[in-house]
């Protein structure tokens, strides 16, 4: 299943399951989207996480330094097996309680059911300053 209105469907349920995911600190709900052996850039300038496994670590770390946690996404862009959006995600550090304010883009690969690579490219804003480092 690529392009055509069943896999917009898809898409848009695999990015709205990733937002609702993160939004509230369900890492099971983020991972449940990507396929066993997904590769998923959370920066350009990160290493790769390569399968579920590796995935599910990283987002598990989550809940425990993001609160209030806000995950919005836009149109979602379908191009062949791909798909593309912008999305916007605001939380509070749980440390300090500053507010962060992300935005970026996301970009996935699919088998047409999974996500099989995931790239996110973003720009962060904290407590009302800029920053380039997480």
């Amino acid at each position: 299943m690529s392009g055509g209105p069943e896999f917009a469907a898809a898409a848009r349920a695999m990015i709205d399951t990733f937002a609702r995911g993160w939004s509230t600190g369900r890492p099971d709900v983020m991972v449940s989207i990507f396929h066993e052996q997904a590769v998923f850039l959370e920066t350009p300038f990160g290493a790769p996480m390569q399968g579920r496994d590796a995935i599910r670590s990283w987002a598990s770390d989550i809940p425990y330094h993001q609160s209030e946690a806000a995950f919005t996404t836009g149109e979602t862009f379908i191009a062949g097996p791909w798909f593309a959006t912008e999305f916007k995600l605001v939380f509070r550090r749980r440390k300090t309680g500053e507010w962060v304010d992300a935005r970026g883009a996301l970009f996935a690969e699919t088998d047409g059911i999974q996500v099989t690579e995931l790239r996110m490219y973003w720009h962060r804003w904290n407590g009302g300053r800029e920053t380039s480092r997480p």
